[in-house]
């Protein structure tokens, strides 16, 4: 692969529908010309109806159990039978826009009747609004944007093999834009995309796929346009921050077979070392990660070889990962977690988790942390963003969304996790179930689906039973970035 230096910026293309001052606040964001779905492929959550005012909270919580029509354990709030995930090559459509990490921009691909263009959300203000960016032609379907935290718009394209890069800024009537640079592959069919949004949010990254490896790319933020930063083995995938300076980056590695994840030591030559590795046999991906809790969102076949399931772990904890029952969906269903609560310093158990779901009857959003024994399904709101969302410190979920009538809108969701814990425990048998929903981590029956190092003769963090001991004895340090599971055991079934 190689990379082509920039040339000099560009401004005033003459699209007249983006009009906003220097300052890159728009004078009129009224119209509604756009279409209703957004992003590069998005689709729209049909799961229920919301409030189109942005500042009002989110509707009544739906029924316990979303899948009645489509499941046999029609309300039951956990799934006592194994349910698959769906294949898993089949993933979730991409989001439809692209948060800054500290929430303050967005970036999608609108649509104005068949001409597809970029778009900018400002969502640190007390009201949001969208300033378009458009070029000088319509843009590809495909085309990925990205937002930087100084209000400037990464953008991707393909042109005649080569993948170009640019930052779009409004300027006057038009947009501005600044190209930096290309980058080539030397396989024109091998793929490269656009990494999640830095931490810091002044640089950008891609991912570039070849057949042997995989290349890590800074497209932004470099200093003579893109810089080949590392070069992995094998074809990685994902693409996940796991501090705040944005050094480490987690990938997921396909070697000889398998899928493991691996960390990138961005500022040491790319070094790789293991993250996430539950037992040889199985595949094992890194979907989300906290660096303040250090909560790890996982999706591994280990529980149940053949069939994805999604678990939870701390990174640099003793303990074990965890694959709690209420995140089973039914066939057909998908779950994907999408945003996790900022600032829980060192109580991941008490982390909102933000879950898109999809199925036959459209996509809306489940909230759900550790320390609770099921998810709480919502509607989505009208013209949702799929798939895109974020917490604030306080735990409320802002779900951005479009429609006719709202062109640039957030619905703010407040949790309360309180009433989910009361129900709880009032239900019938969860006096025998032992501790309630919203335990201490570790008190879930299911997290003893995988022990490490468990042996008759070897006690673990956590009792079988779902009680936990009130000393809690761990048999060996096991960090996760070992192998937490020697030795599979039966599943267990939360009940109740």
């Amino acid at each position: 692969m190689t990379a082509c230096t920039p040339p000099s910026p560009t401004t005033g293309h003459g699209n007249q529908t983006g009009r906003e001052n220097a300052t890159g606040r728009e004078n009129d964001g009224t119209d509604g010309s756009e279409g209703t779905d957004g992003g590069t492929g998005g689709e729209e959550g049909s799961g229920g109806s919301g409030g189109r005012d942005g500042s009002a909270a989110h509707g009544p919580f739906a029924a316990h159990d979303p899948f009645a029509a489509h499941d046999p354990f029609a309300g039951h709030d956990v799934f006592a039978a194994p349910a698959p995930f769906a294949a898993r090559d089949a993933s979730a459509a991409p989001p439809g826009c692209v948060i800054t990490a500290d929430g303050t921009y967005a970036a999608r691909l609108a649509l104005d009747g068949e001409s597809w263009f970029p778009e900018r959300w400002t969502l640190d203000g007390p009201e949001p609004y969208a300033v378009p960016l458009p070029g000088n032609q319509p843009e590809e379907p495909g085309t990925e944007v990205l937002p930087m935290t100084d209000g400037r718009v990464l953008i991707h394209r393909l042109a005649a093999g080569r993948h170009l890069f640019s930052l779009l800024y409004p300027t006057g009537p038009g947009t501005g834009e600044l190209q930096l640079g290309a980058v080539q592959c030397a396989d024109p069919a091998a793929e490269l995309r656009l990494l999640p949004p830095a931490p810091c949010g002044e640089r950008a990254y891609a991912l570039a796929l070849g057949r042997s490896a995989t290349a890590v790319w800074l497209v932004a933020g470099g200093r003579f346009g893109p810089e080949l930063l590392a070069q992995v083995p094998g074809r990685c995938s994902g693409g996940v921050w796991l501090d705040r300076a944005g050094r480490l980056l987690a990938l997921d590695q396909e070697l000889d077979g398998r899928t493991k994840s691996v960390a990138v030591d961005l500022e040491q030559g790319g070094a790789v070392s293991p993250l996430l590795q539950i037992a040889d046999d199985s595949n094992d991906r890194l979907l989300l990660a906290d660096p303040d809790s250090g909560l790890l969102l996982i999706r591994s076949d280990a529980p149940s070889p053949g069939h994805d399931r999604l678990g939870w772990g701390v990174l640099g904890s003793t303990l074990p990962v965890r694959f709690p029952e209420c995140l089973r969906v039914p066939d057909g269903h998908r779950i994907t977690p999408f945003a996790i609560q900022p600032g829980q310093i060192l109580t991941p158990e008490s982390c909102g988790v933000a879950l898109r779901v999809d199925g036959a009857r459209g996509s809306w959003v489940g909230v759900w942390r550790p320390a609770a024994r099921r998810v709480l399904h919502l509607p989505a709101p009208e013209g949702w963003l799929t798939g895109a969302g974020l917490w604030s410190r306080e735990g409320v979920l802002h779900l951005p969304y479009t429609t006719g009538v709202v062109r640039c809108g957030v619905a703010r969701v407040g949790v309360p996790w309180e009433e989910e814990a009361r129900e709880c425990q009032e239900r019938p048998g969860a006096q025998e179930t032992g501790p309630a929903c919203e335990g201490a981590p570790g008190a879930d029956a299911e997290d003893a689906s995988l022990r490490a190092g468990r042996s008759n003769a070897e006690p673990s963090g956590v009792e079988a039973s779902g009680v936990e001991p009130s000393a809690p004895v761990v048999a060996r340090p096991v960090p996760l970035q070992q192998a937490p599971l020697e030795g599979r055991v039966p599943e267990e079934v939360t009940v109740g």
